[in-house]
């Protein structure tokens, strides 16, 4: 990448929720159409990616909500959501979940997933927290060569519903 980045990363607040729930939903169908039934996609999408769901977390002070919006006109492009852990392993107090990590492909290839990455890591530091967990569909070799690059380790599994079907997932870790 040179030059200015096509993007800029801020805190999230419950205003913005709808522009959140907007980037959550394309970039959930546009990672997903192929690869999970449709139908589960939208089932998922209308239950965990709307914009009361976004304006809750945005307001939890346990949570952090970062949007990702393209440097010309603030159109969201991408986000990151952290929250306390709801996962199928041992947890400690300090632990924090990376519930999701997307960029729409506008922006892909141009630094936004790393430096998301680092703004929930800084953000999950920030917040106490000593290890940051995510679970990803166990399939998706393209976001694990992502998160393994980045230092996360596969710590278990877990079955994810999406919509009607479950997913093997497997959960990560990485030790701040």
């Amino acid at each position: 990448m040179t030059g200015s980045p096509v993007w800029r990363l801020r805190r999230a607040s419950t205003a913005d929720a709808p522009a959140v729930a907007m980037v959550a939903q394309a970039s959930f169908l546009e990672t997903f159409a192929g690869i999970l039934a449709g139908a589960d996609i939208v089932a998922h999408c209308g239950k965990n990616s709307s914009p009361a769901a976004f304006a809750a977390w945005a307001g939890d002070p346990r949570a952090a909500v970062t949007l990702a919006e393209h440097a010309d006109g603030a159109a969201p492009i991408g986000y990151t959501l952290l929250v306390p852990p709801d996962l199928p392993i041992a947890l400690s107090s300090t632990d924090i979940e990376l519930r999701r990590i997307y960029a729409l492909s506008l922006a892909h290839g141009t630094g936004l997933g790393r430096a998301m990455m680092q703004r929930a890591i800084d953000d999950a530091r920030g917040m106490g927290m000593t290890r940051l967990l995510l679970g990803v569909l166990g399939r998706n070799t393209r976001a694990r060569a992502f998160y393994e690059r980045g230092g996360f380790a596969v710590v278990g599994e877990r079955q994810y519903l999406v919509g009607s079907t479950l997913y093997d997932d497997l959960v990560y870790a990485l030790d701040l």
